[in-house]
């Protein structure tokens, strides 16, 4: 498998935890989303992803290339592969919730506090950590609501799911933008606990060969 991917792009690591997660080696492939405009928009990545954006997993199938774009599509495939270490709850409530979490993030939180995104903020004249910090307070204090009413060790349950892989990348996201975490001393333990996880670990930006 190849995963192409870029240090600090939060959709990216989520998949890197999840690979890790399940003990499913990859070759990483480097897309510097900055460098000379971005590698994502160079002519002939259209043919890896038509909308310009990591992470995409790649295979070979018996000889026919298959990719997968979206990093929850990519969690789902995953999850089909690799059932024995599953990331989300047998019980179809829990799972629900776990990708409600996951959805939060991924839907609620980061396209609005993307780069594309970011780059249009630029463009109007608005400052980025300003437009961005209502956006990520917004979707942590509604993800703090439900993971306290769980009273659980990670967002749901006491093993991490598909929902803490999201939670993760997005704390340090809101980090990058200086948000103010304090409100969040839910998130924060179970941010601790994924921490002392070595796949979280070993996913995390600073642990990139591509870090900068």
């Amino acid at each position: 498998m190849k995963l192409y991917t870029y240090w600090r792009s939060s959709s990216a690591y989520r998949v890197r935890i999840a690979l890790a997660w399940k003990g499913i080696a990859y070759e990483p492939v480097f897309v510097h989303l900055i460098r000379d405009g971005g590698e994502q928009r160079k002519d002939g990545y259209a043919d890896v992803n038509a909308m310009a954006q990591i992470p995409v997993l790649e295979w070979d199938d018996a000889g026919t290339v298959r990719r997968l774009t979206q990093s929850l599509a990519i969690l789902h495939y995953l999850e089909s592969i690799a059932p024995s270490h599953s990331l989300v709850p047998h019980d179809p409530l829990r799972a629900a919730e776990a990708w409600e979490i996951a959805e939060i993030v991924n839907s609620g939180i980061q396209p609005l506090q993307n780069l594309t995104t970011l780059e249009r903020v630029d463009a109007v004249g608005l400052g980025r950590s300003a437009w961005a910090r209502p956006i990520i307070e917004k979707g942590l204090h509604a993800i703090e609501r439900l993971a306290r009413a769980n009273g659980t060790r990670f967002c749901i349950g006491d093993s991490p799911s598909v929902a803490d892989v999201c939670l993760v990348p997005q704390l340090y996201n809101a980090r990058r933008f200086e948000v103010d975490l304090a409100p969040f001393e839910t998130l924060r333990a179970i941010d601790e606990r994924c921490a002392q996880i070595d796949a979280f670990a070993a996913a995390h930006p600073d642990q990139q060969p591509d870090r900068e």
